[in-house]
């Protein structure tokens, strides 16, 4: 659900990853984890379903105003997952796949970038924006 804007989406991102899963079990190389290995497919997978549907261009705007709260991540420890990824969904497409990525998967901006075919400075100032957007949105949510 992070990488997708909604179920049916996820739904289909999933179906692929077992697939691709299914099919290249044979190739994976006791050399690592099994979940970092699963992890990268369904999260390359995600990235290939956004990239067939031409949505990755759907980023956070420069002019986008973004209001900075002053407030400290005081009732954040309140959230629960649910309410932090369903505020993650809300995030446009492009934002919410360079930030999942960064965040949740542990790319770098560099790999992002490539990835993505934009630029680094892109993919960090799409991440930084929707960090600053989160935090707006959770912070709202926990006052």
């Amino acid at each position: 659900m992070s990488y997708a804007g909604d179920r049916t989406m996820a739904q289909d991102i999933l179906q692929e990853s077992f697939i691709k899963i299914f099919n290249k079990i044979k190739e994976f190389k006791s050399e690592g984890s099994l979940e970092g290995w699963l992890r990268r497919i369904v999260a390359n997978t995600a990235i290939d379903h956004l990239r067939q549907k031409q949505r990755t261009q759907d980023y956070i705007s420069d002019r986008e105003e973004i209001k900075e709260e002053s407030k400290e991540a005081d009732g954040l420890e309140n959230l629960q997952t649910q309410d932090i990824l369903k505020q993650v969904s809300k995030l446009p497409d492009g934002a919410r796949l360079v930030f999942n990525l960064y965040a949740l998967e542990g790319y770098t901006h560099k790999e992002i970038a490539q990835k993505l075919n934009i630029t680094e400075g892109t993919s960090k100032s799409q991440f930084n924006r929707a960090r600053k957007l989160l935090m707006t949105w959770l912070n709202k949510l926990s006052a």
